[in-house]
């Protein structure tokens, strides 16, 4: 099945498998932030995955080539996105591996139900409510502020969702960071593992990759932190490997 393009979206090459993405000309379009998370999800074969805010699909997209999962679903509030999700995973025919699902985080419990899923990813709105007038129908500021979901909203939501011992990966901003950690443990998400991401060194961090395991024993890990350009400009090592340019 090929894809349908409308006259506001391009088709965009992954440089990953062969897999393309529908996107938006001037505004609903992935970022660094949903790549780095992508690579920073580690899930297993029989692992089922749940994208909770999935936007144009990029995250599923990505673990259907980075990992041997048996399903992803995605949850977009968004028709027209939501919509463009679904064209981009059949027209990568993707279909038999990822759904995608029409409807508000706020309701995923009564969606899909208690306990379903290994694995929780999400790459949520990072300003809070409050934060600035924004117009409530823009793409941009849904995908942007916390209008539909707010990030106690996305924590309580995904510690339901989860499998006893199921994990949870989000990237957020790092001034969030008391408020994530915090967060988590009210709802028994235990923070296991933190990596800051920097645009180079001497920089200060401009996101954060965060794991989470469901009832959990307390103890984090602090991994090194990324760093995406080197002193000349270009990627760095790992930088390439997150966005698969080297393995």
């Amino acid at each position: 099945m090929g894809f349908v393009v409308l006259p506001d979206e391009t088709l965009e090459d992954l440089q990953l498998n062969g897999l393309f993405i529908l996107q938006k000309k001037d505004s609903f379009r992935f970022g660094m932030d949903a790549v780095l998370l992508s690579s920073f999800v580690t899930a297993k074969k029989n692992h089922s995955v749940l994208d909770l805010g999935t936007g144009t699909g990029i995250i599923p997209i990505l673990l259907s080539a980075k990992t041997e999962v048996r399903k992803i679903t995605g949850l977009e509030i968004q028709s027209e996105i939501a919509d463009m999700a679904q064209r981009s995973v059949d027209g990568n025919n993707l279909g038999s591996l990822i759904d995608i699902v029409k409807g508000d985080i706020r309701q995923a419990i009564s969606i899909f139900g208690r306990g379903s899923y290994d694995v929780v990813v999400t790459n949520p709105p990072y300003i809070s409510n409050g934060s600035g007038l924004v117009n409530p129908v823009d793409t941009k500021a849904i995908s942007r502020h916390e209008i539909y979901c707010t990030l106690d909203d996305i924590l309580k939501i995904s510690a339901a969702l989860l499998k006893p011992k199921g994990e949870f990966f989000m990237v957020h901003r790092p001034e969030r960071l008391t408020d994530i950690l915090e967060g988590m443990r009210k709802v028994n998400l235990e923070p296991k593992i933190l990596r800051l991401v920097c645009a180079r060194a001497g920089k200060e961090p401009s996101l954060i990759l965060v794991k989470g395991l469901k009832n959990g024993n307390p103890g984090i890990k602090i991994l090194p932190v990324l760093f995406i350009y080197d002193e000349n400009g270009d990627y760095t090592k790992e930088a390439r490997i997150q966005y698969s340019m080297d393995k």
